[in-house]
């Protein structure tokens, strides 16, 4: 693992893929919950290309963002990519005509959902595909054997360079080690919502990343008096606060806060800057006690 100070460090997960430790997620350039299209498609355009130009290399997406919405800003605007920008894509889910979430994981539909995937990025290898395995915040411990090997099917056909587990358990995570090597695990994880601490210990000591997905909250935003205080004597938002705890918590924790606000993305960027002293951390360390 390789770790620089450029826009809050990089992480080296494997000798073709490293990622800045600040990421971007592009989920909310949709419509509402995720599913449409975005309220104002030219900013959506312009916060993809702000990002990378401020050095984010390493964006979130999926095919169900929309569905096939979110990715297609992203081709629109930034493609042909650039050589160190890493796109992390999922599988596991579809959208119904209503926009409800749901569940898809049967391995012929993988397949397909990594086939979208391809031809709506305009690529012919994903960086990253991440499966999700569990609901929209829990784990569900049921076996994957069947679902990783897919995936590492399609790795070994070369559509694939790496993978990594999304909403998982540390068996989970164990059983899909056994098939395929994993760079990443991305779980919910914030500063209010911590179950998964030991899971954050564990992949750091295996220099895996652990990407916390919703980092600001998701879509009951994080509302707390300490961030709300700590941020204060600061001269800093809570947003950033929350963000800047999360890099200070583990070296291998990745974040892709997302927003469809060019002014908001600068200022979670900014939160890289932000030095957390000791007696903040432990005031915000007791938000998820």
């Amino acid at each position: 693992m390789t770790t620089t100070a450029h826009n809050g460090g990089v992480l080296r997960l494997a000798d073709d893929l490293i990622i800045s430790r600040m990421g971007y997620g592009a989920m909310q350039l949709a419509g509402p919950n995720a599913f449409g299209a975005p309220r104002d498609r030219a900013q959506a355009i312009a916060v993809l290309r702000e990002a990378v130009e401020s050095g984010v290399t390493h964006i979130d997406t999926s095919d169900y963002y929309g569905p096939v919405v979110v990715n297609r800003l992203i081709r629109e605007a930034l493609h042909p990519y650039a050589d160190d920008l890493v796109i992390a894509t999922k599988v596991g889910s579809r959208r119904a005509p209503d926009g409800r979430w749901m569940q898809s994981l049967h391995p012929e539909d993988l397949k397909a959902q990594v086939y979208d995937n391809l031809r709506n990025l305009g690529v012919d290898t994903l960086d990253l595909v991440n499966l999700r395995v569990g609901g929209v915040e829990e784990a569900r411990d049921e076996p994957i054997a069947a679902q990783v090997g897919v995936l590492a099917e399609l790795r070994e056909q070369g559509l694939i360079k790496h993978i990594g587990l999304s909403t998982v358990t540390v068996g989970q995570l164990r059983e899909a080690q056994s098939i395929v090597p994993v760079v990443a695990v991305q779980n919910l994880y914030n500063v209010a919502k911590r179950a998964d601490d030991a899971l954050v210990d564990l992949v750091a000591a295996e220099n895996l990343a652990f990407v916390g997905f919703f980092p600001l909250g998701g879509f009951s935003p994080l509302q707390s008096n300490t961030l709300s205080d700590v941020a204060a004597r600061l001269d800093a938002t809570p947003q950033q606060v929350a963000l800047a705890w999360l890099l200070q918590r583990s070296p291998t924790m990745a974040l892709i806060p997302g927003t469809s606000s060019v002014a908001h993305l600068r200022e979670n960027l900014a939160a890289v800057d932000l030095k957390l002293p000791a007696d903040a951390v432990a005031e915000l360390d007791r938000i998820g006690a």
